[in-house]
Order: C-alpha cells, then structure tokens, then sequence
C-alpha cells in the first residue's frame, strides 16, 4: 500500500505528539491527582481516585489512536474532521495549561499543540487530498509524482 509523503509525514508528527503528550502526562500526574482531590464535586461523584484519572487518560489516548489510525491507514475523510475538530478544541485550552506549571510541562504542552497543528496542515496538502479522495486501494503511484 502506497502512502502519500504528506500522510507519511501526519503519521510521525502526530504519533510524535503522542509520545510527547504521555511523557507530560507522566510528569504532572502528582500535580493533576492532587488538582483532581482537591475538587469536592470530583469526590462526590466518585471520581476522585487514581483509576479514574488513569483510565481518561487511557480512554483519550486510545481515541486518539484510532483516529491516526483510520486517517493514515484508511484514509478516512470522516476521521480526518473528527482529529480537526477535537484538535482546535483540544488547542483552546492550550493558553490555560501554560499558567502555574513548572517550566518542562509548559514547554512540553506548546511543542505539542504546534506539532498536532503541524500535522493538520499534513492533512490538506494535494497528495493527502488524493490519499482521502481515492483511498488507499485506489491510488494511482504517479499522483506522488
């Protein structure tokens, strides 16, 4: 199966961002448990502990996947717009994950938003375009040309 550059290149970014993103998670796991405590609404609804922090993180991460998964793969255009908009979702709370974290963590967090956004911009370029249009079972090797 012949992939385009343009998805070749969303793939390493994109899976590059989740590395980075499970690094970060692991450092400032101590500082989101103890946000997570500290919220009385968290405890009353029983979401106060290390499993529920653990598994939304699995959850997120496993979305995630599956959506890099069926737009290089598969060549999902509905996949495509689900991984747009959960990013700039996701990118709005960006500037409020900046404030009140050490340093590593707020780089950390910067350095992946503008790589998920460097992969967007993957995402529209001719030979992806073609990547969505004709799939990959029908692509033509002189569209890469």
């Amino acid at each position: 199966m012949m992939r385009p550059a343009s998805i070749i290149r969303f793939e390493q970014i994109i899976l590059g961002s989740l590395a980075l993103g499970i690094v970060n998670t692991v450092l400032s796991y101590d500082t989101t448990m103890a946000q997570i405590e500290a919220d009385p609404g968290m405890t009353e609804l029983g979401m106060s502990g290390p499993g529920f922090l653990i598994g939304s993180v699995v959850i997120g991460f496993g979305i995630s996947l599956l959506l890099w998964f069926f737009v290089s793969r598969r060549a999902s255009t509905v996949a495509k717009w689900i991984l747009v908009v959960l990013t700039l979702i996701g990118l709005l709370s960006v500037p409020l994950a900046l404030f009140d974290v050490p340093f590593v963590q707020a780089a950390i967090t910067f350095v992946t938003a503008v790589m998920q956004l460097a992969a967007l911009w993957f995402l529209f370029r001719p030979d992806a375009n073609a990547w969505f249009e004709h799939g990959p079972r029908g692509m033509d090797p002189s569209t890469f040309d």
